[in-house]
């Protein structure tokens, strides 16, 4: 994994780099950038959507909220439904620039190809299992990406996602995350401070992303096995890979950007299903916690939760030898007591904002650095907590495991779990579970 981002910068520069980014489109929009040609002499930028859940529909809302010149032309889905029902809102908040006539919709496993094919720029926010190697076919076919994480599931699929933003690189294409705490202005600016010395050495950080059970969809009469785990997807690991990956990531992504992307040595977890319990969950474990260790001795306290009736919320601190900082709550203790004043826009926006006014200005972003990076960091957390084993980095990231099954997918495909007579899915089982060669 790349541990720098190239368009990141570090240092006391990034101060410089703060002031200005956030107000990036607003400057280009003085300039004339975000009214000047576009590709063919053509102002107009085609976007297409892959994925038309919740994630997706609000991404294209907000691309649409972004830039003036965006049109929405083309979706894909599994799921006739679910993309009509997208399209219907997404085309009551913009009419005029949600021009998706009947011939570009598209379902089954092969709309993606269909949408790319449309579009000048993608949006790729389906189940998590495709997103390395939809943002690859879109990089072949040179299209700008934007895709939702996590970037892979497995050592695989990161490495796909790894590759195909190498390759975007140099062919001069805009690969953006939707890891979006890095277009929080008040993150951004609260690990700036960070790195020049704010709160001394950095020693400890406790992340937490604990909720509910997440978009549970109940069986229908006459789905089919394959179909109801797609409908359902985010409870099936070999579709969304468990909860680590699909969730805790946006945490431990702001705690590697607070470890400038060093990744840790080695990890060990705890993970199980304690409290809900029923086939509409999957096999998905309802509680993980994580422990990373980094060279320096620096620990990583790592937690997610998806249960009922419990105490909830999102939080990350940051603990140094001269204070402490609450990275979402933008504030430093210690030494010397800070708290963000500027301005801060919805992040969802902002990532949106600058990708866009990056494809127009001629200067793309690219995310493949710390989006591959974070989303290893969460891939060796789950498959810890799954085997209840302590795995070094080093071993994860050159492993050669991918969830089951390889290959196209298709409705007549053979899901990799099964219920069992009691209705119940199988799970993962800490010290017999085996994902890794050796451990």
């Amino acid at each position: 994994m790349h541990t720098q981002l190239e368009s990141e910068p570090s240092g006391r520069s990034r101060r410089n780099f703060l002031k200005t980014s956030a107000g990036l489109a607003a400057s280009l929009a003085t300039l004339g950038i975000t009214r000047s040609a576009y590709a063919a002499g053509n102002d107009r930028i085609r976007i297409g959507l892959i994925g038309c859940g919740s994630r997706g529909t609000a991404a294209t809302i907000n691309a649409l909220d972004a830039d003036p010149g965006v049109h929405l032309v083309a979706m894909a889905d599994l799921f006739a439904g679910r993309l009509t029902a997208s399209l219907a809102k997404i085309k009551a908040h913009c009419p005029d620039r949600t021009l998706v006539d009947a011939e570009h919709q598209f379902t089954g496993f092969d709309a993606h190809r269909r949408v790319i094919a449309s579009s000048d720029v993608v949006l790729i926010a389906c189940a998590s299992r495709f997103h390395p190697y939809y943002l690859r076919a879109a990089v072949d076919a040179g299209k700008h990406v934007f895709v939702e994480k996590p970037h892979g599931i497995d050592p695989v699929g990161v490495r796909a996602t790894q590759a195909a933003a190498d390759l975007a690189r140099t062919k001069g294409l805009s690969v953006v995350s939707g890891l979006h705490n890095r277009f929080d202005l008040g993150v951004r600016e609260t690990i700036a401070r960070i790195h020049d010395g704010a709160i001394g050495d950095v020693v400890a950080m406790e992340v937490n992303f604990l909720r509910g059970p997440y978009m549970l969809v109940e069986r229908q009469p006459g789905w089919s096995e394959i179909e109801y785990q797609c409908r359902n997807w985010y409870h099936f690991s070999w579709l969304s890979g468990d909860d680590v990956t699909q969730s805790l990531v946006h945490s431990l992504d702001k705690a590697c950007w607070v470890m400038r992307e060093e990744p840790p040595l080695k990890a060990h977890g705890f993970g199980g299903r304690s409290a809900s319990f029923g086939p509409i969950y999957g096999d998905m474990f309802d509680h993980h916690s994580v422990v990373y260790e980094y060279a320096n001795g620096t620990r990583l306290y790592a937690f997610c939760r998806t249960q009922k009736e419990c105490h909830g919320g999102i939080s990350d601190y940051v603990f140094g030898t001269k204070g402490r900082a609450s990275l979402l709550n933008h504030t430093i203790r210690g030494e010397k007591n800070w708290d963000y004043a500027g301005e801060n826009p919805k992040p969802y926006l902002t990532e949106q904002q600058e990708f866009f006014a990056g494809i127009r200005a001629g200067h793309p972003l690219n995310s493949g650095g710390y989006m591959a990076n974070s989303t290893m960091v969460a891939v060796l957390g789950q498959i810890a907590c799954y085997t209840g084993r302590q795995l070094g980095w080093k071993k994860a990231t050159a492993a050669d495991f991918a969830f089951p099954p390889g290959g196209d997918i298709s409705f007549d495909t053979d899901p990799p779990v099964k219920p069992r007579a009691d209705g119940e899915y199988p799970i993962a089982v800490p010290g017999r579970t085996k994902l890794i060669a050796g451990t």
